[in-house]
């Protein structure tokens, strides 16, 4: 796609947006995403400046070489915006004075900075299936979302495959988890580059709140003590691929799935 076409058609899905129904809702929740994102007005004015006119002058035109490197984000966000619009439709009028609030807006200006620094598809997608899943349920406060997009921001792709395993997986062990991982079936050495990125990425997200080691409840959800296992003596450490200790999501991590990695959890609470 030629960038004076994108230019175009960026436009007109703006202007389908603003004489839609709903025209006031989608003006403010795009406002608010391109607000988060300085250079999309810069990219839009140069578009617009450029001569079309002489071809050499264009191809030999900085501002061409500096655009280019911003077109595939103005794509990529023109269709995040769109999925938005589209899929937000689908859920009925009872949820449009949640998109105008204030509070949602402002989710919604943060998540596109993040959306902005994200190097990955991915990561773009958890943003933008956590703004529909957000406008559309209760499931947790706007706080626990905003935490939800700081971890966007920090974790790692690699982070998120260990999330979507282990829920998918409960009770998965250590060594379970590299097998899924992993092309090799047998683990790297505990001193090794991989062992460390391994055992960093378990550590994260223990502390971070996401997964946990197993432990069994009680009916009203109360932890119950565990009885203490005759320790083996050995002079070796425990390994970074443990067999011995399952781990699960915590709660708090399956909402994190069930609004980022699912494409519509707006009536979850409905079902609970």
């Amino acid at each position: 796609m030629k960038m004076k076409e994108l230019n175009i058609n960026y436009e007109q899905e703006l202007s389908k947006l603003n004489t839609s129904n709903k025209r006031k809702v989608f003006e403010k929740l795009s406002l608010a995403a391109l607000g988060a994102i300085p250079w999309v007005g810069g990219v839009i004015s140069a578009m617009a400046s450029i001569p079309i006119e002489n071809k050499d002058e264009i191809s030999n035109d900085l501002r061409t070489e500096w655009l280019k490197e911003h077109e595939f984000k103005l794509l990529a966000l023109k269709n995040s915006l769109e999925e938005i619009v589209t899929r937000i439709s689908n859920f009925g009028e009872e949820i449009i004075e949640r998109i105008e609030s204030p509070e949602y807006l402002q989710l919604v200006n943060l998540s596109y900075r993040i959306w902005d620094e994200s190097a990955t598809e991915e990561k773009r997608k958890f943003i933008t299936n956590l703004l529909i899943n957000s406008s559309g349920t209760k499931l947790c406060s706007d706080d626990v979302i905003r935490l939800f997009i700081d971890w966007i921001k920090n974790y790692h792709e690699l982070h998120f495959k260990i999330i979507s395993l282990i829920y998918k997986i409960p009770y998965i062990n250590r060594a379970e988890i590299w097998r899924n991982l992993s092309e090799n079936l047998e683990p790297p050495r505990e001193d090794s580059a991989e062992a460390d990125l391994f055992k960093m990425i378990i550590r994260d997200l223990s502390m971070g709140g996401v997964i946990r080691q197993y432990k069994p409840t009680d009916y009203n959800g109360n932890f119950l003590k565990t009885k203490k296992q005759a320790v083996t003596r050995t002079p070796l450490a425990k390994s970074a691929f443990d067999s011995s200790e399952p781990y699960e999501i915590t709660n708090l991590g399956r909402q994190f799935v069930h609004y980022t990695m699912n494409e519509n959890v707006s009536r979850i609470e409905e079902k609970n």
